[in-house]
């Protein structure tokens, strides 16, 4: 009798624990799975390839593609949460989902309102000291700061603010993907700044000799 009572109680704890253990996946947001493919992401925002902006084309491939959510039908058209969502890949693999929430949807709340929303379907957050995050800077500018944070060993979420405007947004990143993304980004920087001198140098010349052969023409052809 005792043992069944036991097993009784451990499967109640198991069935109460799982709806938590069911809505912490960090591996998504709103449907978007990182990891996939850009051509999966495409075909769920229903956009297409001349969409995408392609930031380093070497030394690694980092693309990223803008998406404003449509607006939700009803009595009256009503802005989604989500303003903005700015999708980044590196070699066409999803890493990064920078989000900027609509200001009408937050008008008001405050940061502990944010943080309670977002709790309630990812557990409870970590609260970060009021500074200035570098992660946040690849979609936000330098005045957002990160005030808290949901995380796993393999994901990791980040709640920002403006210091300005007020402004909310969430950071969503692989990472394993986002760290070897960052390498890739550096790496392609370095790339860019050593050729830049020879890249303005030939963009010169170029503009040289189109301007010789411009001038070239017009001699043959000028009457006065």
């Amino acid at each position: 009798m005792k043992t069944l009572r036991n097993s009784i109680l451990c499967l109640g704890v198991v069935l109460l624990a799982s709806p938590i253990l069911r809505a912490q996946d960090f591996s998504k947001y709103r449907g978007f799975s990182l990891g996939t493919s850009l051509a999966t992401v495409l075909k769920q925002t229903q956009q297409k390839p001349v969409d995408v902006k392609v930031l380093h084309a070497r030394p690694t491939l980092v693309q990223e593609l803008n998406w404003w959510p449509p607006s939700v039908p009803g009595a009256s058209y009503r802005a989604d949460s989500a303003e903005q969502m700015l999708f980044s890949f590196c070699n066409g693999e999803l890493y990064k989902i920078s989000v900027t929430y609509d200001v009408s949807s937050t008008q008001g709340l405050t940061t502990d309102d944010m943080v309670k929303s977002i709790s309630a379907k990812y557990g409870p957050a970590t609260i970060l000291e009021p500074e200035t995050d570098s992660v946040s800077n690849a979609k936000f500018n330098n005045n957002d700061m990160a005030v808290a944070s949901w995380e796993d060993s393999q994901y990791l979420f980040k709640l920002v603010r403006s210091q300005f405007t007020n402004r909310f947004g969430l950071i969503v990143f692989s990472k394993l993907l986002n760290a070897e993304a960052e390498i890739v980004v550096a790496d392609a920087m370095a790339m860019e700044k050593q050729e830049k001198p020879q890249r303005e140098a030939d963009l010169k010349k170029k503009e040289a000799d189109d301007l010789e052969a411009e001038r070239q023409k017009n001699q043959k052809a000028f009457r006065p």
